[in-house]
């Protein structure tokens, strides 16, 4: 039996062809896009309010650090170092040679005082924290709530290889879809 030419089947047919086509090349680019460049993370708590929500979803570029460097102020997603199979999201405070300190809840990088005004007054933390040395290939990270945050101070640094990616767009909830700085 010869080979049914496409232009003899029922329009019908070659309708739901097409949406089958177009629905597999929709799937196959989902994929590559998740697996490859960015990945959906729904935020579990509030140790980075005001900025992120409990229970805001946003998107993660798993792919930007390959093209250029981490930097402090970006806020990140990374394996837990005390235990790896939990993930995390906090605000990078220190990055690879700085010397970060916390004086009566001032941050102090590199003996100079750190403006922070994503860290509103009611989050202030005006704990101390003595100098650390941040070694290559880690990162100090702090959450913006700052009296709420299980962060760098109580487990120590982030190592590089830990970081999945950066945070870079809230896409729920709607009313405050948006990137983030």
């Amino acid at each position: 039996m010869p080979p049914v030419d496409p232009a003899d089947r029922p329009p019908v047919f070659r309708e739901i062809g097409r949406w089958a086509r177009d629905l597999v090349v929709a799937v196959l680019a989902s994929l590559v896009i998740v697996v490859f460049f960015y990945q959906p993370v729904r935020v579990e708590g509030t140790s980075m309010l005001p900025e992120l929500v409990d229970q805001e979803r946003i998107f993660v570029n798993k792919f930007i650090y390959r093209i250029e460097g981490i930097e402090r102020g970006d806020i990140i997603v990374f394996r837990y170092p005390l235990d790896p199979s939990r993930s995390y999201i906090k605000r990078v405070i220190g990055v690879p040679g700085d010397r970060v300190e916390i004086r009566q809840g001032q941050l102090l990088i590199n003996g100079e005082p750190y403006a922070e005004v994503y860290v509103p007054l009611e989050f202030f933390d005006p704990r101390n924290y003595p100098p650390t040395s941040v070694a290559p290939e880690t990162y100090f990270v702090m959450g913006d709530h700052r009296n709420q945050s299980n962060d760098s101070r109580m487990w120590g640094l982030v190592p590089e290889d830990n970081i999945f990616g950066k945070a870079v767009f809230r896409y729920w909830p709607v009313n405050k879809m948006g990137t983030l700085e």
